[in-house]
């Protein structure tokens, strides 16, 4: 049995050197996370890797940026409907192409491949889609 003091562990909560004894697996435990958090640590300084706050999780743009306002998310839904309503108003192969563009993210020369058509009709039909969903989104 080996004694350790809660102090180190938990300075937060023991202001005083407090000793309690523990049993030899205990104390392996204890090193161990002690060994990987020291391993770790010297990881970090090798590899320079100093993160961001928002590691993919949101932390940061929930601050800068507040979340959204029930209005704010009606508007944006109806602006949606809108849109979709408008892209079922074109052609077939224009909200086809329009939709595997920007819905699916395939680009042009991914959409004239699986459609065996020219780059340059699916560029222009494109185009003249999204003018005409310019012009219609306008007007509402």
């Amino acid at each position: 049995m080996q004694k350790i003091n809660l102090r180190e562990l938990y300075p937060d909560i023991y202001k005083t050197d407090t000793y309690l004894e523990v049993t030899d697996e205990v104390q392996a435990v204890f090193l161990a996370d002690k060994r990987a958090e020291a391993r770790y640590l010297r990881q970090m300084y090798n590899y320079k890797a100093h993160y961001s706050l928002d590691c993919d999780n949101g932390i940061e743009k929930a601050i800068v940026q507040p979340p959204p306002t029930p209005e704010e998310i009606l508007e944006d839904q109806q602006f949606r409907d809108q849109l979709y309503a408008a892209v079922m108003e074109l052609p077939d192969k224009q909200a086809k192409w329009i939709y595997a563009r920007f819905y699916l993210g395939m680009t042009v020369k991914e959409i004239a491949q699986a459609e065996g058509v020219d780059l340059s009709w699916v560029y222009k039909s494109i185009k003249r889609g999204l003018k005409y969903l310019a012009k219609k989104i306008e007007k509402v």
